[in-house]
């Protein structure tokens, strides 16, 4: 039992939540690279029918900046950002299946069914939840 004197060693972030941040963090800037692919065609005259341009690209924006934060976030060893990238992961399974089978894009659906699986696995990983776990954590980090 440490005195109250004593320094409060701090858990590193393991590597498996950085890695896993890390990715959520590439998927973020994807998303949003995608919404200004979308401004870009808006503005350039191309209309879809069925969908806006412009409001899917804010969509893109608020949604994939939210992943990206919580990326950086799980970077830096901030709990939060695991909640985030759990529920992106779970949300971009369904988008790999609809890939592989309604699209027949298969070249777009098993890589990313395959990266959300695996930082799935990362995210659920045992030195994950232990640092997780840790009662001896900052309270900013959670």
């Amino acid at each position: 039992m440490s005195s109250p004197d004593s320094p409060r060693t701090t858990p590193a972030v393991p590597s498996t939540l950085r890695w896993a941040g890390a990715i959520i963090a590439v998927e973020g800037v994807v998303g949003l690279v995608y919404a200004v692919v979308l401004i870009i065609r808006e503005a350039g005259g191309h209309h879809e029918d069925a969908i806006s341009g412009y409001g899917t690209a804010g969509w893109f924006i608020v949604i994939f900046g939210g992943v990206l934060a919580g990326g950086l976030a799980l970077i830096r060893g901030r709990r939060w950002g695991r909640g985030v990238g759990v529920i992106a992961q779970i949300l971009l399974l369904p988008v790999a299946y609809a890939l592989l089978t309604d699209s027949h894009l298969p070249y777009l659906g098993a890589p990313l069914a395959v990266v959300a699986i695996a930082v799935l696995i990362l995210l659920f990983a045992p030195a994950s939840l232990s640092w997780l776990n840790a009662d001896s954590l900052p309270p900013d980090a959670k």
